[in-house]
Protein backbone atom coordinates (compact mmCIF):
# COMPACT_ATOMS: atom_id res chain seq x y z
CA UNK A 1 0.00 0.00 0.00
CA UNK A 2 1.49 3.30 -1.11
CA UNK A 3 -0.08 6.60 -0.16
CA UNK A 4 0.95 10.21 -0.14
CA UNK A 5 0.83 11.40 3.46
CA UNK A 6 -1.50 14.37 3.95
CA UNK A 7 -1.21 14.66 7.72
CA UNK A 8 0.18 17.85 9.11
CA UNK A 9 2.14 18.03 12.30
CA UNK A 10 2.33 20.97 14.64
CA UNK A 11 5.12 22.55 12.64
CA UNK A 12 5.22 20.62 9.41
CA UNK A 13 3.79 20.80 5.90
CA UNK A 14 2.12 17.86 4.17
CA UNK A 15 4.71 15.26 3.25
CA UNK A 16 5.65 15.05 -0.45
CA UNK A 17 6.73 11.42 -0.13
CA UNK A 18 4.82 8.32 -1.14
CA UNK A 19 5.03 5.99 1.84
CA UNK A 20 4.71 2.22 1.67
CA UNK A 21 2.52 2.17 4.76
CA UNK A 22 1.63 -1.50 4.38
CA UNK A 23 5.31 -2.36 4.78
CA UNK A 24 5.81 0.13 7.63
CA UNK A 25 2.83 -1.24 9.55
CA UNK A 26 3.97 -4.82 8.96
CA UNK A 27 7.46 -4.37 10.39
CA UNK A 28 6.13 -2.17 13.19
CA UNK A 29 3.58 -4.85 14.08
CA UNK A 30 6.29 -7.51 14.23
CA UNK A 31 8.40 -5.34 16.53
CA UNK A 32 5.30 -4.64 18.61
CA UNK A 33 4.87 -8.37 19.28
CA UNK A 34 7.48 -7.73 21.94
CA UNK A 35 4.89 -5.48 23.55
CA UNK A 36 2.24 -8.21 23.41
CA UNK A 37 4.54 -10.66 25.21
CA UNK A 38 5.54 -7.93 27.63
CA UNK A 39 1.88 -7.29 28.52
CA UNK A 40 1.00 -10.97 28.91
CA UNK A 41 4.03 -11.96 30.95
CA UNK A 42 3.74 -8.91 33.17
CA UNK A 43 0.03 -9.33 34.08
CA UNK A 44 -0.40 -13.12 34.09
CA UNK A 45 0.97 -13.11 37.63
CA UNK A 46 -2.19 -11.37 38.90
CA UNK A 47 -4.53 -14.15 37.76
CA UNK A 48 -2.19 -16.94 38.82
CA UNK A 49 -1.66 -15.35 42.24
CA UNK A 50 -4.67 -16.92 44.05
CA UNK A 51 -3.37 -20.37 43.05
CA UNK A 52 0.43 -20.33 43.26
CA UNK A 53 0.35 -18.63 46.67
CA UNK A 54 -1.37 -21.62 48.36
CA UNK A 55 0.80 -24.02 46.30
CA UNK A 56 4.02 -22.43 47.57
CA UNK A 57 2.45 -21.63 50.99
CA UNK A 58 3.11 -17.88 50.76
CA UNK A 59 1.67 -16.08 53.76
CA UNK A 60 3.67 -12.94 54.63
CA UNK A 61 3.39 -9.56 52.89
CA UNK A 62 7.12 -9.73 52.07
CA UNK A 63 6.77 -13.13 50.33
CA UNK A 64 3.69 -12.02 48.41
CA UNK A 65 5.32 -8.75 47.39
CA UNK A 66 8.51 -10.54 46.29
CA UNK A 67 6.62 -13.11 44.19
CA UNK A 68 4.69 -10.33 42.46
CA UNK A 69 7.65 -8.00 41.95
CA UNK A 70 10.66 -10.29 41.35
CA UNK A 71 10.17 -10.20 37.57
CA UNK A 72 10.69 -6.46 37.75
CA UNK A 73 14.25 -7.07 38.91
CA UNK A 74 14.73 -8.95 35.65
CA UNK A 75 13.10 -6.04 33.81
CA UNK A 76 15.79 -3.77 35.22
CA UNK A 77 18.55 -6.20 34.19
CA UNK A 78 17.06 -6.53 30.70
CA UNK A 79 16.79 -2.79 30.33
CA UNK A 80 20.41 -2.28 31.33
CA UNK A 81 21.53 -5.04 28.97
CA UNK A 82 19.59 -3.53 26.10
CA UNK A 83 21.30 -0.21 26.74
CA UNK A 84 24.71 -1.85 26.70
CA UNK A 85 24.07 -3.95 23.59
CA UNK A 86 21.44 -2.04 21.57
CA UNK A 87 23.81 0.59 20.21
CA UNK A 88 26.49 -2.04 19.58
CA UNK A 89 24.60 -5.03 18.20
CA UNK A 90 21.57 -3.26 16.76
CA UNK A 91 17.85 -3.42 17.49
CA UNK A 92 16.98 -6.53 15.45
CA UNK A 93 19.26 -8.97 17.29
CA UNK A 94 17.86 -7.89 20.64
CA UNK A 95 14.29 -8.40 19.42
CA UNK A 96 15.25 -11.99 18.54
CA UNK A 97 16.94 -12.46 21.92
CA UNK A 98 13.85 -11.17 23.75
CA UNK A 99 11.59 -13.59 21.87
CA UNK A 100 13.84 -16.51 22.86
CA UNK A 101 13.83 -15.53 26.52
CA UNK A 102 10.05 -15.12 26.58
CA UNK A 103 9.51 -18.64 25.27
CA UNK A 104 12.02 -20.37 27.55
CA UNK A 105 11.11 -18.54 30.74
CA UNK A 106 7.33 -18.93 30.34
CA UNK A 107 7.48 -22.71 30.13
CA UNK A 108 10.08 -23.00 32.89
CA UNK A 109 8.08 -20.74 35.22
CA UNK A 110 4.94 -22.75 34.61
CA UNK A 111 6.59 -25.99 35.58
CA UNK A 112 8.59 -24.75 38.56
CA UNK A 113 8.10 -26.99 41.61
CA UNK A 114 9.86 -24.89 44.23
CA UNK A 115 9.42 -21.24 45.12
CA UNK A 116 13.10 -20.50 44.45
CA UNK A 117 12.99 -21.88 40.90
CA UNK A 118 9.72 -20.05 40.31
CA UNK A 119 11.43 -16.80 41.31
CA UNK A 120 14.49 -17.55 39.15
CA UNK A 121 12.47 -18.10 35.98
CA UNK A 122 10.19 -15.13 36.68
CA UNK A 123 13.30 -12.96 36.86
CA UNK A 124 14.53 -14.34 33.52
CA UNK A 125 11.12 -13.59 32.02
CA UNK A 126 11.53 -10.09 33.39
CA UNK A 127 14.82 -9.78 31.48
CA UNK A 128 12.85 -10.44 28.28
CA UNK A 129 10.29 -7.78 29.28
CA UNK A 130 13.09 -5.29 29.98
CA UNK A 131 14.66 -5.84 26.56
CA UNK A 132 11.35 -5.70 24.68
CA UNK A 133 10.10 -2.62 26.54
CA UNK A 134 13.28 -0.81 25.56
CA UNK A 135 13.99 -2.01 22.03
CA UNK A 136 10.49 -2.38 20.50
CA UNK A 137 9.41 1.29 20.83
CA UNK A 138 12.91 2.50 19.93
CA UNK A 139 12.95 0.39 16.76
CA UNK A 140 9.47 1.53 15.72
CA UNK A 141 10.33 5.19 16.30
CA UNK A 142 13.44 4.85 14.15
CA UNK A 143 11.71 3.31 11.14
CA UNK A 144 8.47 5.35 11.26
CA UNK A 145 7.85 8.47 9.13
CA UNK A 146 7.40 11.52 11.35
CA UNK A 147 3.67 11.94 10.60
CA UNK A 148 2.95 8.35 11.64
CA UNK A 149 5.44 7.88 14.45
CA UNK A 150 3.10 8.67 17.34
CA UNK A 151 0.48 6.12 16.37
CA UNK A 152 3.07 3.52 15.34
CA UNK A 153 4.87 3.73 18.68
CA UNK A 154 1.47 3.70 20.38
CA UNK A 155 0.86 0.47 18.44
CA UNK A 156 3.47 -1.06 20.74
CA UNK A 157 1.42 0.00 23.77
CA UNK A 158 -1.71 -1.32 22.05
CA UNK A 159 -0.12 -4.75 21.75
CA UNK A 160 0.91 -4.50 25.41
CA UNK A 161 -2.73 -4.09 26.44
CA UNK A 162 -3.80 -6.84 24.02
CA UNK A 163 -1.29 -9.05 25.84
CA UNK A 164 -2.70 -7.91 29.18
CA UNK A 165 -6.26 -8.71 28.10
CA UNK A 166 -5.18 -12.06 26.65
CA UNK A 167 -3.55 -13.00 29.97
CA UNK A 168 -6.69 -11.97 31.87
CA UNK A 169 -8.96 -14.01 29.60
CA UNK A 170 -6.67 -17.06 29.78
CA UNK A 171 -6.57 -16.71 33.57
CA UNK A 172 -10.38 -16.48 33.76
CA UNK A 173 -10.90 -19.53 31.54
CA UNK A 174 -8.35 -21.67 33.39
CA UNK A 175 -9.50 -20.55 36.84
CA UNK A 176 -13.05 -21.69 36.09
CA UNK A 177 -15.68 -21.34 38.79
CA UNK A 178 -14.05 -21.26 42.20
CA UNK A 179 -16.45 -21.85 45.06
CA UNK A 180 -17.10 -18.75 47.14
CA UNK A 181 -15.30 -19.06 50.46
CA UNK A 182 -12.85 -21.71 49.22
CA UNK A 183 -10.02 -22.10 51.73
CA UNK A 184 -6.32 -22.10 50.89
CA UNK A 185 -6.24 -25.88 51.34
CA UNK A 186 -9.20 -26.34 49.00
CA UNK A 187 -7.53 -24.18 46.35
CA UNK A 188 -4.15 -25.90 46.81
CA UNK A 189 -5.67 -29.35 46.28
CA UNK A 190 -7.77 -28.35 43.26
CA UNK A 191 -6.72 -28.82 39.63
CA UNK A 192 -6.24 -25.07 39.36
CA UNK A 193 -4.02 -25.04 42.45
CA UNK A 194 -1.82 -27.89 41.18
CA UNK A 195 -1.77 -27.44 37.40
CA UNK A 196 -4.06 -24.67 36.17
CA UNK A 197 -1.83 -21.78 37.20
CA UNK A 198 1.06 -23.46 35.37
CA UNK A 199 -0.77 -23.32 32.05
CA UNK A 200 -1.46 -19.62 32.63
CA UNK A 201 2.29 -19.02 32.34
CA UNK A 202 2.97 -21.58 29.60
CA UNK A 203 0.36 -20.17 27.21
CA UNK A 204 2.69 -17.33 26.17
CA UNK A 205 5.13 -19.79 24.57
CA UNK A 206 3.07 -19.89 21.34
CA UNK A 207 3.20 -16.14 20.56
CA UNK A 208 6.84 -16.20 21.66
CA UNK A 209 7.64 -18.62 18.83
CA UNK A 210 5.71 -16.43 16.38
CA UNK A 211 7.71 -13.37 17.47
CA UNK A 212 10.98 -15.30 17.23
CA UNK A 213 10.50 -16.35 13.60
CA UNK A 214 8.92 -13.08 12.45
CA UNK A 215 11.75 -11.02 13.98
CA UNK A 216 14.10 -12.43 11.33
CA UNK A 217 11.92 -10.79 8.65
CA UNK A 218 12.31 -7.19 9.82
CA UNK A 219 15.18 -4.98 8.60
CA UNK A 220 17.67 -3.37 10.95
CA UNK A 221 16.89 0.19 12.04
CA UNK A 222 18.06 2.52 9.24
CA UNK A 223 19.18 5.17 11.75
CA UNK A 224 21.33 2.57 13.53
CA UNK A 225 22.77 1.50 10.16
CA UNK A 226 23.72 5.08 9.28
CA UNK A 227 25.29 5.52 12.69
CA UNK A 228 27.40 2.41 12.04
CA UNK A 229 28.48 3.55 8.59
CA UNK A 230 26.26 1.05 6.73
CA UNK A 231 24.67 3.75 4.61
CA UNK A 232 23.77 1.59 1.61
CA UNK A 233 21.81 -0.85 3.77
CA UNK A 234 20.05 2.09 5.40
CA UNK A 235 19.25 3.57 1.99
CA UNK A 236 17.69 0.29 0.86
CA UNK A 237 15.41 0.16 3.93
CA UNK A 238 14.39 3.82 3.68
CA UNK A 239 13.77 3.55 -0.06
CA UNK A 240 11.37 0.71 0.55
CA UNK A 241 9.61 2.81 3.20
CA UNK A 242 9.27 6.08 1.31
CA UNK A 243 11.11 6.04 -2.01
CA UNK A 244 14.54 7.23 -3.15
CA UNK A 245 13.99 10.92 -2.40
CA UNK A 246 12.77 10.14 1.11
CA UNK A 247 15.79 7.89 1.69
CA UNK A 248 18.24 10.59 0.63
CA UNK A 249 16.55 13.22 2.77
CA UNK A 250 16.50 10.98 5.86
CA UNK A 251 20.12 9.91 5.45
CA UNK A 252 21.13 13.54 5.00
CA UNK A 253 19.27 14.52 8.20
CA UNK A 254 20.76 11.67 10.24
CA UNK A 255 24.27 12.40 8.95
CA UNK A 256 23.84 16.05 9.84
CA UNK A 257 22.74 15.18 13.37
CA UNK A 258 25.67 12.81 13.80
CA UNK A 259 28.30 14.93 12.07
CA UNK A 260 29.76 16.57 15.17
CA UNK A 261 29.52 13.47 17.34
CA UNK A 262 30.65 10.56 15.17
CA UNK A 263 33.75 9.83 17.21
CA UNK A 264 31.93 9.56 20.55
CA UNK A 265 29.53 6.75 19.66
CA UNK A 266 27.12 7.49 22.50
CA UNK A 267 29.69 7.26 25.30
CA UNK A 268 28.53 7.49 28.91
CA UNK A 269 30.31 10.84 29.28
CA UNK A 270 28.09 12.26 26.55
CA UNK A 271 25.05 11.77 28.80
CA UNK A 272 26.39 14.39 31.21
CA UNK A 273 26.74 17.14 28.66
CA UNK A 274 24.37 19.95 29.76
CA UNK A 275 22.24 19.83 26.62
CA UNK A 276 21.65 16.07 27.01
CA UNK A 277 21.53 15.58 30.78
CA UNK A 278 18.33 17.60 31.11
CA UNK A 279 16.61 15.34 28.56
CA UNK A 280 17.75 12.25 30.47
CA UNK A 281 16.26 13.69 33.67
CA UNK A 282 12.97 14.38 31.87
CA UNK A 283 12.95 10.79 30.61
CA UNK A 284 13.56 9.46 34.12
CA UNK A 285 10.81 11.71 35.49
CA UNK A 286 8.31 10.46 32.91
CA UNK A 287 9.23 6.84 33.59
CA UNK A 288 8.84 7.18 37.37
CA UNK A 289 5.57 9.10 37.02
CA UNK A 290 4.08 6.40 34.80
CA UNK A 291 4.64 3.80 37.52
CA UNK A 292 4.02 5.83 40.66
CA UNK A 293 0.70 6.99 39.28
CA UNK A 294 -0.38 3.77 41.00
CA UNK A 295 -2.52 2.49 38.15
CA UNK A 296 -0.50 -0.67 37.57
CA UNK A 297 -1.17 -1.96 41.08
CA UNK A 298 -4.78 -2.38 39.97
CA UNK A 299 -3.58 -5.00 37.50
CA UNK A 300 -1.08 -6.72 39.78
CA UNK A 301 -3.14 -6.59 42.98
CA UNK A 302 -6.66 -6.76 41.61
CA UNK A 303 -7.45 -9.62 43.97
CA UNK A 304 -6.78 -7.56 47.11
CA UNK A 305 -8.46 -4.42 45.74
CA UNK A 306 -11.63 -6.12 44.55
CA UNK A 307 -11.87 -8.47 47.52
CA UNK A 308 -11.60 -5.38 49.69
CA UNK A 309 -14.50 -3.99 47.66
CA UNK A 310 -16.63 -7.04 48.53
CA UNK A 311 -16.20 -9.31 45.49
CA UNK A 312 -15.63 -13.08 45.72
CA UNK A 313 -12.84 -14.80 43.74
CA UNK A 314 -15.02 -15.48 40.67
CA UNK A 315 -16.13 -11.86 40.70
CA UNK A 316 -12.53 -10.74 41.03
CA UNK A 317 -11.45 -12.79 38.01
CA UNK A 318 -14.32 -11.41 35.92
CA UNK A 319 -13.60 -7.82 37.00
CA UNK A 320 -9.97 -8.28 35.96
CA UNK A 321 -11.10 -9.09 32.41
CA UNK A 322 -13.28 -5.96 32.39
CA UNK A 323 -10.25 -3.85 33.38
CA UNK A 324 -8.33 -5.36 30.48
CA UNK A 325 -11.13 -4.61 28.02
CA UNK A 326 -11.33 -0.98 29.16
CA UNK A 327 -7.55 -0.74 28.91
CA UNK A 328 -7.65 -1.97 25.31
CA UNK A 329 -10.55 0.28 24.30
CA UNK A 330 -8.94 3.48 25.55
CA UNK A 331 -5.51 2.57 24.21
CA UNK A 332 -7.20 2.47 20.80
CA UNK A 333 -8.43 5.99 21.54
CA UNK A 334 -4.85 7.05 22.28
CA UNK A 335 -3.64 5.48 19.03
CA UNK A 336 -5.89 7.78 17.01
CA UNK A 337 -5.36 10.94 19.07
CA UNK A 338 -1.65 11.02 19.92
CA UNK A 339 -0.68 12.49 16.52
CA UNK A 340 -3.68 14.85 16.47
CA UNK A 341 -3.91 16.23 20.00
CA UNK A 342 -0.22 15.92 20.80
CA UNK A 343 1.81 14.26 23.54
CA UNK A 344 1.82 17.04 26.12
CA UNK A 345 -1.94 17.67 26.08
CA UNK A 346 -2.76 13.98 26.57
CA UNK A 347 -0.23 13.64 29.39
CA UNK A 348 -1.59 16.68 31.25
CA UNK A 349 -5.22 15.64 30.82
CA UNK A 350 -4.63 12.06 31.91
CA UNK A 351 -2.55 12.91 34.97
CA UNK A 352 -5.10 15.46 36.23
CA UNK A 353 -7.93 12.94 35.86
CA UNK A 354 -5.96 10.16 37.60
CA UNK A 355 -5.15 12.54 40.48
CA UNK A 356 -8.85 13.30 41.00
CA UNK A 357 -10.00 9.68 40.76
CA UNK A 358 -7.34 8.42 43.18
CA UNK A 359 -8.68 10.99 45.63
CA UNK A 360 -12.22 9.66 45.11
CA UNK A 361 -11.06 6.05 45.50
CA UNK A 362 -9.42 6.98 48.79
CA UNK A 363 -12.67 8.58 49.99
CA UNK A 364 -14.70 5.53 48.93
CA UNK A 365 -12.44 3.09 50.78
CA UNK A 366 -12.29 5.44 53.79
CA UNK A 367 -16.10 5.48 53.99
CA UNK A 368 -16.30 1.69 53.55
CA UNK A 369 -18.13 1.88 50.22
CA UNK A 370 -18.01 -1.41 48.29
CA UNK A 371 -19.19 -2.99 45.07
CA UNK A 372 -19.83 -1.31 41.70
CA UNK A 373 -18.63 2.17 42.70
CA UNK A 374 -15.11 0.86 43.39
CA UNK A 375 -15.15 -1.06 40.11
CA UNK A 376 -16.32 2.04 38.25
CA UNK A 377 -13.63 4.26 39.74
CA UNK A 378 -10.85 1.77 38.99
CA UNK A 379 -12.10 1.47 35.41
CA UNK A 380 -12.07 5.27 35.11
CA UNK A 381 -8.45 5.36 36.33
CA UNK A 382 -7.48 2.73 33.77
CA UNK A 383 -9.28 4.62 30.99
CA UNK A 384 -7.41 7.84 31.79
CA UNK A 385 -4.11 5.98 32.13
CA UNK A 386 -4.59 4.11 28.83
CA UNK A 387 -5.07 7.37 26.90
CA UNK A 388 -2.15 9.20 28.49
CA UNK A 389 0.62 7.94 30.76
CA UNK A 390 0.61 4.35 29.53
CA UNK A 391 1.19 4.90 25.79
CA UNK A 392 2.43 8.48 25.55
CA UNK A 393 5.31 7.96 27.98
CA UNK A 394 6.75 5.38 25.58
CA UNK A 395 6.24 7.70 22.62
CA UNK A 396 8.10 10.54 24.35
CA UNK A 397 10.91 8.28 25.54
CA UNK A 398 11.43 7.04 21.99
CA UNK A 399 11.57 10.62 20.66
CA UNK A 400 13.36 13.00 23.02
CA UNK A 401 16.87 11.53 23.12
CA UNK A 402 19.56 12.40 20.54
CA UNK A 403 20.24 9.69 17.96
CA UNK A 404 23.87 9.17 18.99
CA UNK A 405 22.94 8.06 22.54
CA UNK A 406 19.29 6.99 22.06
CA UNK A 407 19.85 3.35 22.98
CA UNK A 408 21.84 4.21 26.10
CA UNK A 409 19.55 7.03 27.26
CA UNK A 410 16.46 4.92 26.59
CA UNK A 411 18.00 2.18 28.70
CA UNK A 412 18.55 4.57 31.61
CA UNK A 413 14.99 5.89 31.45
CA UNK A 414 13.46 2.41 31.13
CA UNK A 415 15.69 1.17 33.97
CA UNK A 416 14.28 3.97 36.11
CA UNK A 417 10.80 2.86 35.06
CA UNK A 418 11.41 -0.70 36.20
CA UNK A 419 13.00 0.40 39.47
CA UNK A 420 9.92 2.52 40.12
CA UNK A 421 7.65 -0.36 39.07
CA UNK A 422 9.46 -2.74 41.44
CA UNK A 423 9.13 -0.24 44.27
CA UNK A 424 5.43 0.39 43.78
CA UNK A 425 4.63 -3.32 43.28
CA UNK A 426 6.69 -4.52 46.23
CA UNK A 427 5.44 -1.85 48.62
CA UNK A 428 1.71 -2.02 47.84
CA UNK A 429 0.93 -4.88 50.26
CA UNK A 430 2.97 -3.09 52.95
CA UNK A 431 1.35 0.31 52.32
CA UNK A 432 -2.08 -1.30 52.17
CA UNK A 433 -1.51 -2.88 55.58
CA UNK A 434 -0.07 0.28 57.18
CA UNK A 435 -2.27 2.97 55.60
CA UNK A 436 -5.25 1.01 54.36
CA UNK A 437 -6.55 1.22 50.80
CA UNK A 438 -7.70 4.82 51.35
CA UNK A 439 -4.30 6.10 52.47
CA UNK A 440 -2.51 4.15 49.74
CA UNK A 441 -4.58 5.66 46.92
CA UNK A 442 -4.23 9.13 48.43
CA UNK A 443 -0.45 8.67 48.31
CA UNK A 444 -0.63 7.79 44.62
CA UNK A 445 -2.91 10.78 44.03
CA UNK A 446 -0.40 13.13 45.68
CA UNK A 447 2.37 11.80 43.45
CA UNK A 448 0.19 12.35 40.36
CA UNK A 449 -0.38 15.95 41.45
CA UNK A 450 3.39 16.45 41.46
CA UNK A 451 3.39 14.84 38.01
CA UNK A 452 0.97 17.45 36.68
CA UNK A 453 3.40 20.19 37.75
CA UNK A 454 6.36 18.30 36.24
CA UNK A 455 4.66 17.86 32.86
CA UNK A 456 3.50 21.49 32.75
CA UNK A 457 6.99 22.82 33.46
CA UNK A 458 9.36 20.46 31.67
CA UNK A 459 7.79 18.08 29.12
CA UNK A 460 8.05 19.29 25.48
CA UNK A 461 5.61 18.81 22.62
CA UNK A 462 7.08 16.62 19.86
CA UNK A 463 4.06 16.05 17.61
CA UNK A 464 4.71 16.13 13.86
CA UNK A 465 8.50 16.54 13.97
CA UNK A 466 11.21 14.25 12.67
CA UNK A 467 13.58 12.79 15.25
CA UNK A 468 16.30 15.08 13.93
CA UNK A 469 14.05 18.15 14.24
CA UNK A 470 13.20 17.16 17.81
CA UNK A 471 16.87 16.72 18.62
CA UNK A 472 17.78 20.10 17.17
CA UNK A 473 15.00 21.96 18.98
CA UNK A 474 15.53 20.31 22.37
CA UNK A 475 19.31 20.52 22.46
CA UNK A 476 19.22 24.19 21.45
CA UNK A 477 17.02 24.85 24.48
CA UNK A 478 19.63 23.43 26.86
Amino acid sequence: MHIVSKEVGANSAPSPYKFNLGYVWMISSIAALGGLLFGYDWVVIGGAKPFYEPYFDLTSEAQIGWANSCALLGCLIGSICSGVFSDGLGRKKLLIAAASLFGISSVATGWAHTFDTFILWRILGGVAIGIASNVSPTYIAEIAPAQWRGRLVTLNQLTVVVGILAAQIVNLVIAGNIADGATADMIRNSWQGQYGWRWMFCAVAIPSLTFFFCAFLVPESPRWLVKKGQTEKARAVLTRIGGADYAEAEIRDVDSALATERSEQGAWRDLFRPMVFGLVLIGIGLAVLQQWSGTNVIFNYAEEIYRGAGYDLSGVMFNIVITGAINLLFTLVATFTVDRLGRRALMLWGTVVITVIHGLLGIAFFLGIKGPLILGLTLAVIAAYATSLAPVTWVLLSEIFPNRIRGLAMSIAVSALWIACFAVTYTFPILNKLLGAAGTFWCYGAFCLLGVIFIALFVPETKGKTLEEIEASLTKQR
